[in-house]
């Protein structure tokens, strides 16, 4: 089983970026992103149901981000403080809890410049 992030780079405030999910090996129930900053825990982002069905997003990126059927996270109006290492990950069940997905990718920074 693999999954594998990538998409991140330097964007300005107000800037878009789009990070891709590649997984492989098995089917997943849900693929999440979650995405940690530097001193912080952890934060769950966005998450998608394998078949498009659910979709949930973390408070802080609700009407900004938007996670699609093909595990992609596009990232618009991105702010300074959406800076972090971004994770996608898998789980067999429907949920939004980091400690319920089995499977990570190696992590993707994103950072966003003032």
């Amino acid at each position: 089983v693999q999954l594998q992030a990538s998409g991140g780079g330097l964007v300005q405030a107000g800037g878009s970026l789009r990070l891709s999910c590649t997984a492989s090996g098995r089917t997943f129930r849900m693929v999440g992103w979650f995405r940690q900053a530097p001193g912080k825990e952890r934060e769950f982002v966005a998450a998608i149901g394998r078949f498009g069905d659910v979709t949930y997003y973390g408070d802080s990126v609700k009407g900004r981000f938007t996670i699609s059927r093909d595990n992609a996270l596009q990232m618009n109006s991105l702010k300074p403080e959406d800076t972090a290492v971004y994770y996608c990950a898998a789980a067999s069940r429907i949920t939004t809890r980091d400690r319920d997905y089995n499977y990570w990718g190696q992590g993707t920074l994103v950072t966003v410049s003032s």
